[in-house]
């Protein structure tokens, strides 16, 4: 009965922790490609190609639904897999979903037109891969209209939080939201597109502004994907043990998981 959770690297933790305390009776296999992280400076074919890979070896892992907690592979690559089509009784989500239903305070299952949100100013904060995708920007326009997004690309920052180097990724975090500002001086949400980000959350909104609401994936996901697997209880695989893999340095991914959730974690080869 496992789900898997796939990211590049470590940032789908943030999912994964968030998933496995909402859902504790479910067995999730977390599988990272350290080996190829990060995504976020890869074009699309090179992401769609690992992306596949490692959601066949989730299969054979005995999961039958995948998340991609990984914004940059469920920007580039989840649509191109859905349109290619999945093995029979297998399913695919990715993490854009829930953060356009919570920002639209609308369903996904809703498709009347495109409407007025409350909210029309949008900071979104993502990987060079994400942004140059526009596929958040693509759909919320689907449910959307009149909001203003302005991306910034964080460039290092992904690289900085896999290191352990908080110093850095807090100078670049204040960087980006610098970029960000000089192009939307005053937003009104900000999103932080990649799953590695919500570590830095404290810094985002204090560079940000109190008065700016800060969007952070994991605990819609979390929400999102509980609703869905009371609706599709068969989606539930055949796995029975959570288990953590990794194509990179198995030993490595340990120690920076463990600095990472703040809880120790032991990987394994993949």
């Amino acid at each position: 009965m496992a789900v898997g959770v796939f990211d590049s690297g470590l940032g789908g933790l943030t999912v994964l922790d968030a998933v496995a305390k909402r859902l504790p009776e479910v067995p999730f296999v977390y599988y990272a490609d350290s080996k190829h992280a990060p995504y976020g400076v890869r074009d699309a074919d090179d992401i769609y190609d690992l992306t596949t890979r490692a959601v066949a070896n989730l299969w054979d892992a005995g999961c039958d639904l995948v998340i991609l907690a990984c914004n940059t592979a469920s920007a580039a690559a989840l649509r191109r897999m859905q349109e290619n089509g999945l093995p029979k009784g297998k399913r695919v989500l990715g993490v854009f979903v829930p953060l356009i239903e919570a920002l639209t305070e609308r369903q996904w299952g809703d498709n009347s037109p495109p409407r007025e949100v409350a909210v029309q100013h949008v900071a979104l904060f993502a990987t060079p891969a994400t942004v140059r995708s526009r596929a958040f920007q693509r759909e919320l326009a689907f449910r959307a209209i009149g909001v203003d997004v302005e991306a910034q690309a964080c460039g290092g920052l992904v690289d900085a939080i896999e290191e352990g180097d908080m110093i850095l990724a807090e100078a670049l975090v204040r960087s980006h939201v610098d970029a960000l500002k000089r192009k939307m001086p005053h937003p009104q949400a900000a999103i932080l597109g990649c799953t590695h980000y919500p570590l830095m959350l404290e810094v985002f909104q204090e560079a940000l502004g109190a008065d700016v609401t800060v969007y952070s994936q994991a605990n819609l996901v979390a929400s999102s994907l509980d609703d869905y697997l009371k609706r599709h209880p068969d989606m539930l695989g055949t796995g029975t043990e959570s288990r953590f893999l990794t194509t990179g340095d198995a030993r490595k991914v340990s120690v920076h998981a463990t600095q990472f959730l703040k809880r120790p974690l032991s990987f394994e080869a993949a």
